[in-house]
């Protein structure tokens, strides 16, 4: 394929009905990765769409009603159960990620789409500058076996372009999708006189940088009402596995030593309860280490409810953030961190138009919205596929 999607859906003609299979992980798992393709399959559903999803990960003891099929174990019957059911598709999805999959860097998946039949659309959550060897082999041999590859920043398509042996014309750029509510109300109105309430949330393992957001809450003793910090998510499934709560214990003693009010909430959320606390929040904070993440469903989230960010720079809050929806700093800086923490709370109007600009940017990160975009890459891709000669 070498057309890229259009913006918006074309006037002339009547939109097919596509049926879509999904190879990924998916709920109850709990991961980012999960989460994203029952969103996507949600939207596409809300586009008359049909969704089989085939599940790689660990089964879980009830499973989801879109879920086909399972990679659960690596038998040969259950491989070709697999690929049967994705292949009755117009067009297979394929979540990609390193950690997915079986195999050195997840390599298992190159076999799999092999033997899958139908047009391929790779979704590629993590484009690494500084890739090893193995990983630039496998992201090459799965985007080569892909009519479409999406990512989700321009910054990641500049990678893919730039690092990768990958066909340029094949790689699209569609945002990720907002899975709360566009444009939430003001928190401020909601909680006049009480302490500003500072937000992150996701699952905790190292590298969220919470340790970052304590220290700078810390130099920020003088603003009165001292602001209220709130640490949303239990710790990553792989992280408590290999260390238990050791990074959480880090951060509770942290605080306590540092003398800053923290609440650590591992509560489970579903998207309703996770909608009034960000709509309960002042200010969404992104305190991660990372240089490399060039995609963020949290940061997504966080700007389609209208709050105001202060974020670390990595590429995608670069990207997103760029147009005035919030403020970027430098990872593992607790001082600037703080200094813009400090300046969203105090300067006069600064939240405001930051919220303002936010809105202005939700309805593009709507999953109605992101999910036509796959739709009309979807029948791009399978009309290139049918005018091929055989």
């Amino acid at each position: 394929m070498h057309t890229a999607v259009p913006e918006s859906s074309p006037s002339v003609g009547e939109t097919n009905v596509r049926s879509f299979g999904i190879l990924s992980t998916f709920p109850p798992t709990s991961c980012g990765i999960a989460t994203f393709s029952a969103a996507l399959a949600a939207g596409l559903i809300g586009e008359g769409a049909s969704v089989d999803v085939v599940r790689c990960g660990p089964r879980p003891e009830v499973e989801d009603v879109l879920v086909v099929a399972s990679l659960a174990d690596r038998t040969d019957q259950r491989h070709r159960r697999a690929t049967d059911a994705l292949n009755r598709n117009d067009l297979v999805i394929v979540q990609h990620e390193y950690g997915l999959y079986d195999g050195a860097d997840g390599e298992s998946v190159i076999d799999l789409i092999d033997s899958i039949d139908a047009p391929i659309m790779v979704v590629a959550h993590t484009v690494l500058t500084e890739p090893t060897a193995n990983q630039r082999r496998v992201l090459e041999a799965v985007c080569s076996g892909a009519e479409a590859i999406v990512v989700m920043t321009e910054t990641a398509q500049m990678r893919l372009l730039a690092g990768y042996d990958v066909d340029g014309a094949r790689v699209i750029v569609i945002p990720h999708g907002a899975a709360t509510p566009l444009a939430a109300p003001s928190a401020s109105q909601s909680r006049v006189g009480a302490p500003p309430r500072l937000l992150t949330w996701g699952l905790l393992g190292p590298g969220k940088g919470i340790e970052w957001a304590i220290d700078a809450l810390a130099e920020l003793s003088d603003i009165d009402p001292h602001p209220e910090y709130v640490v949303a998510g239990a710790t990553h499934p792989k992280v408590r596995e290999r260390h238990g709560e050791a990074y959480r214990k880090m951060l509770v003693a942290r605080a306590e030593i540092a003398g800053v009010d923290v609440t650590f909430d591992d509560t489970y959320r579903d998207l309703i309860s996770l909608t009034e606390l960000i709509q309960s929040a002042d200010l969404v904070v992104l305190p991660y280490d990372s240089k490399d993440q060039v995609t963020s469903g949290v940061l997504v989230d966080a700007v389609a409810a209208g709050r105001p960010v202060v974020s670390t720079a990595f590429p995608h809050a670069v990207e997103l953030l760029a147009s005035g929806a919030g403020i970027v700093v430098p990872q593992r800086d607790p001082s600037m961190l703080g200094e813009a923490i400090r300046a969203v709370l105090t300067e006069p109007g600064l939240a405001a138009s930051m919220e303002a600009e936010a809105r202005r940017l939700a309805p593009g990160l709507a999953w109605s919205a992101v999910a036509r975009r796959y739709v009309e890459l979807a029948d791009l891709v399978v009309a290139s596929r049918r005018s091929v000669p055989s």
